[in-house]
């Protein structure tokens, strides 16, 4: 299957079981987004550790 036929038969799909208001409304939920996300990416995690992550996760299952 082509990529231009999985697109018209994903979108016949959506269509057919969400109707055309619903799938509108879904693909509107997906936005390609901006900047360059492997830059900021590295910012935020090269300095981290796997004691690092870990210690992280632990914080977060604390808090549920």
């Amino acid at each position: 299957m082509t990529p231009v036929e999985l697109r018209r038969q994903g979108l016949a799909a959506l269509r057919k079981e969400l109707g055309y208001v619903g799938m509108v409304r879904f693909l509107h939920q997906f936005d390609a987004g901006s900047g360059d996300y492997t830059k900021e990416r590295h910012q935020w995690q090269d300095g981290l550790t796997v004691a690092d992550l870990v210690l992280q996760i632990k914080e977060r299952r604390n808090q549920a």
